[in-house]
């Protein structure tokens, strides 16, 4: 170990250290009685010996029935480029979103055919996975419970976005420290409902924010072929649905990114940068896609 690999380790333990494990009670008073619950149920499972628990079930259950509903319809392209990410330090993979199931896809892939460590996180809108015991049971039977931190932005919530802190905070930390963990981000925040599935929502800044602070590896990754109805996806695999095309792209240099000042215009450009790369990803699928069709 160098004497820098040593700094940044220091770095690390002391950045751990400095933020706080809970969110303070200002930040928790916003919250109405179910969606407290739901964070702390959520919160509890993603710590320690239960977290690695879950990861378990993760790796070898949620990753089986993926696989089984999207086998003969998968193809990935590029996963050299996960594999070959230092499994010492955070990786945020970052994608274009078009359906419910797209970072879902990605871990049953990952999961099942890499072995490296991974400790999947899910930052998601806390709107319905955290007000509702429906929401906190698709958490646990869809992500075991990697639905994690949660965001309260919806318009007419503002007054919860004072909780958001916290969620920030803890993203940074997990973007910043921790062997295996594995991030999966949408910059465009939202699903993009365009048919066209090259087309792409504008990226938010919040990607380019914890990405300035928290410097990870990064990976790009373009998704196509989901879509949101769960029955009509399952029965495709059977019945001749559309392929599905995951592209890990090659991990995103932003070192020119970490030189600006720490801003919005900052962060919005580093958000803007990584959808040119998922792009890039997408075009190279348009292509493919494009002569195999023409060959059939």
């Amino acid at each position: 170990m160098t004497e820098n690999d040593l700094a940044t380790t220091k770095q690390e333990k002391s950045l751990l250290r400095s933020v706080p494990e809970e969110p303070s009670r200002a930040e928790l008073s916003v919250l109405d009685p179910a969606e407290k619950f739901g964070f702390r149920l959520t919160h509890r499972m993603n710590k320690g010996a239960l977290k690695k628990f879950w990861t378990f079930f993760q790796r070898h259950i949620g990753s089986l029935w993926i696989y089984l509903a999207t086998y003969n319809l998968m193809n990935v392209r590029g996963l050299e480029n996960f594999i070959a990410a230092d499994p010492e330090k955070p990786l945020l993979l970052v994608s274009n979103h078009r359906s419910f199931f797209d970072m879902y896809t990605v871990s049953s892939v990952i999961f099942r055919r890499t072995s490296r460590p991974i400790t999947l996180y899910f930052p998601v809108r806390a709107k319905f996975f955290y007000d509702s015991p429906v929401g906190w049971f698709v958490n646990l039977v869809m992500g075991w419970w990697a639905m994690y931190p949660p965001f309260f932005r919806e318009a007419k919530e503002a007054n919860k976005r004072g909780f958001d802190k916290f969620s920030l905070r803890k993203l940074i930390e997990l973007s910043s420290a921790g062997k295996g963990n594995v991030i999966g981000f949408h910059p465009e925040g939202k699903r993009n409902l365009n048919d066209d599935p090259y087309s792409f929502l504008p990226a938010q800044p919040g990607v380019g924010k914890v990405i300035y602070e928290a410097k990870p590896q990064v990976l790009p990754v373009f998704i196509a072929g989901l879509n949101n109805d769960l029955p009509k996806q399952i029965l495709g695999n059977w019945r001749g649905g559309e392929k599905v095309r995951i592209w890990f792209g090659e991990p995103v240099d932003l070192e020119r990114f970490y030189e600006q000042r720490d801003s919005v215009r900052t962060h919005k450009a580093i958000a803007d940068h990584l959808m040119k790369e998922i792009s890039a990803l997408g075009e190279k699928d348009r292509t493919e896609f494009a002569i195999r069709t023409r060959g059939k």
